[in-house]
């Protein structure tokens, strides 16, 4: 690092009017030199995102900057005008949006889009922005750049389309960027290949990135130094390194232990009780005394002020003024653990064979069929009462709408679902009725899959109604008391609406929704994506000790691999709809067999150095189910494909561990 790019002091942003306004950014203090990557940490509403707004002057309505400054490159920009900043925006500094589809404009082409930044920014003449545009898009990675001009943002998949907001942002050439969770909607392989581009970029140019994210994980590879944020607040600083050796705050701590692992299946995760205060009170004392385990009398009276640790680290907290932390906390194993969980049946409760689930493709005004998207395309699964087996992959490849076809909600086009050895597909609606008790789902986005007028009592108990096993209303609020009491939320909230809780408490009430008709097998699809650790590990906890105490089984649909390896058995890993390799989760884990599985898992990023391995680059994007390749599916992008590859799609290859591979490779080291 050989200077200081930028330094903000003091920084205080305020939302609302009135005598409390929420302070949601107080007394910020951070540097970043040139080159560097800093990451911002913490939960959501902590202040982090307000504090990329503040920075680029991008406040909401009823915001502003009550005090404090912000030097970029010997600039103060809270004295800019209006007129002035527009220079600065996009142009000396930029930033990558969180979401990028409801960042770019759907009806405009993406050259449109990305030569209008240029225009702006670099001042070229018309003629010349294309030549531009076409740089910045071979710059950021996209294949066939001079095709992609003329395509619209949903033409593109959700890697590309962060890789055009990276080069969007990189049109003014800026001395500073600004990552707002830019890979929270990412698999880990294009969250890889975004990451490396933004490190490439880096060296190239000597942009410093200000990354925002609530991934360990993500920052423990990828940045330098790091700040922690909680309640508007930043409680801690420290290099990457010495924070993953020894986080000194309590809040640190606590956010490292919820991380879910191997090492922790035995235990439940460390929690952080309650949730980020609202900011538009007075504090008295450290705003984290509520919800910490290492709490001492001044904590509640009086705030804690800065402390210099070392050269570049600090702390916000009463203990670094000479008061040993208390002793870690170790996650206590609960009272049903893996070990005395319920015993599976002999027989399977869910067997799929080659499942599929084709969607027809029609054009022309009498909508004729010209082709098949094959979503699934011959899955076979299997699974036990009291287990979990997790479906991993990549975006697209199939998982939910393998899900949806077991539950028989997607109706499939082939193969078999037997539950209980009873065969579901083709069963109209009335004959499937009797099975929606013992099949239940917990959706990905818990807002989205709840009524917003709805009170919680009645959305928790319209399925007691519907099935007609709890016909009196006073019987359904019994019950929806006992329901919400076991997901550990104030039976109160029935009385409630949706949108009052937060994205924690709402999963935890689609948990209790799924469970009012005491289901046997419950679909979660993706149901900790969008959770921050803590939270995640709530619910983590929550389903584990549901499963020993009620005997659940588990399809758990997700991407998060360290969630895989806390929570489930088995393991299945599908690519454009097929199942490439499937077993015991710690033999596939710590032993891949086939190439796209090891691939996918060296992606995940890592707090352990130790544990982390060398990124298999996979060259170009899944293929189109709808015009699947010939042979093996992943032979395009395979880097140990052979000739026979393109010809033959693998047979299944049963190993001694209790693994099945469908690999060439794999076939011909078992036949010797």
């Amino acid at each position: 690092m050989t200077d200081i790019l930028l330094e903000v002091a003091d920084l205080t942003t305020e939302i609302g009017t009135g005598p409390h306004p929420a302070r949601v950014v107080e007394g910020l203090a951070l540097r970043l030199h040139r080159g560097e990557t800093f990451a911002l940490l913490g939960e959501s509403g902590c202040g982090k995102s307000m504090t990329a707004l503040s920075l680029m002057r991008l406040l909401p309505p009823g915001g502003r900057i009550a005090a404090g400054t912000v030097d970029l490159a010997g600039t103060d920009l809270l004295r800019l005008t209006e007129a002035q900043m527009r220079g600065w925006r996009g142009g000396r500094m930029a930033m990558i949006f969180q979401e990028p589809q409801t960042s770019l404009n759907p009806v405009l082409r993406i050259g449109e889009q990305i030569g209008e930044a240029v225009r702006v920014h670099e001042g070229r003449p018309r003629r010349l922005v294309e030549d531009r545009v076409l740089e910045l898009l071979d710059a950021v990675g996209i294949p066939d750049p001079a095709r992609r001009l003329g395509e619209y943002p949903h033409q593109l998949s959700g890697g590309m389309k962060q890789r055009v907001m990276i080069a969007m942002a990189l049109a003014g050439d800026p001395d500073l960027l600004i990552a707002d969770e830019p890979t929270t909607a990412l698999d880990v392989t294009i969250q890889a290949q975004v990451l490396r581009l933004l490190k490439d970029l880096q060296r190239t140019t000597d942009m410093a990135v200000l990354l925002i994210t609530h991934d360990l994980g993500v920052v423990a590879e990828t940045a330098d130094r790091l700040a922690v944020m909680y309640a508007g607040q930043i409680v801690e600083t420290a290099t990457v390194a010495e924070f993953f050796a020894a986080p000194a705050h309590p809040y640190s701590r606590r956010l490292m232990a919820s991380l879910p692992g191997a090492d922790k299946r035995q235990g439940r995760l460390a929690v952080i009780p309650g949730r980020v205060p609202p900011l538009d009170q007075p504090f008295v004392g450290c705003r984290f005394a509520p919800r910490c385990t290492e709490v001492l009398p001044e904590c509640l009276t009086e705030a804690p002020g800065w402390t210099a640790l070392a050269a570049g680290r600090g702390v916000r907290c009463h203990r670094s003024a000479g008061v040993p932390p208390a002793p870690a906390a170790t996650a206590p194993v609960p009272a049903h653990s893996q070990a005395s969980a319920p015993s599976a049946t002999t027989g399977d409760l869910l067997t799929v064979q080659d499942l599929a689930v084709h969607f027809p493709i029609q054009r022309g005004v009498f909508r004729r069929v010209v082709g098949q998207v094959r979503a699934v395309d011959g899955v076979s699964l299997h699974l036990q009462a009291g287990r979990t087996l997790a479906l991993v992959g990549e975006s697209g490849c199939g998982k939910t709408t393998a899900g949806k076809g077991i539950l028989q909600l997607t109706a499939p086009t082939g193969g078999s679902v037997r539950y209980l050895g009873r065969e579901l597909r083709g069963l109209g609606y009335r004959r499937m009725r009797p099975y929606r008790k013992d099949l239940q789902i917990i959706f990905q986005d818990p807002f989205a899959s709840m009524n917003p007028r709805m009170l919680v009592g009645d959305l928790i108990g319209e399925g007691l109604q519907a099935l007609r096993i709890e016909r009196t209303r006073a019987g359904r609020g019994k019950r929806v008391a006992d329901l919400l009491d076991l997901v550990g939320m104030n039976p109160e909230a029935a009385q409630r609406y949706p949108h009052e809780f937060s994205g924690g408490q709402r999963q935890r009430l689609c948990i209790a929704r799924a469970l009012a008709v005491e289901p046997k097998l419950i679909v979660c699809d993706e149901p900790t994506s969008a959770l921050d650790v803590s939270v995640q590990a709530q619910i983590l906890n929550l389903l584990k000790d549901l499963q020993d105490r009620l005997g659940l089984a588990y399809l758990f649909i997700t991407h998060n691999i360290s969630v895989v390896a806390y929570l489930a058995h088995e393991v299945a890993v599908m690519y454009l709809g097929r199942v490439v390799e499937q077993g015991p989760v710690a033999a596939v884990l710590d032993d891949p067999r086939h190439p796209y599985t090891r691939a996918l898992l060296s992606a995940v990023p890592v707090v352990d150095p130790a544990s982390r391995r060398q990124i298999i680059r996979l060259e170009g994007d899944m293929p189109s189910p709808a015009n699947p390749p010939t042979g093996c599916y992943f032979h395009p992008r395979c880097p140990e494909a052979m000739e026979a590859c393109a010809r033959d799609y693998p047979g299944e290859t049963r190993l001694g561990d209790g693994r099945v591979v469908h690999c060439l490779r794999m076939e011909q080291q078992a036949n010797g």
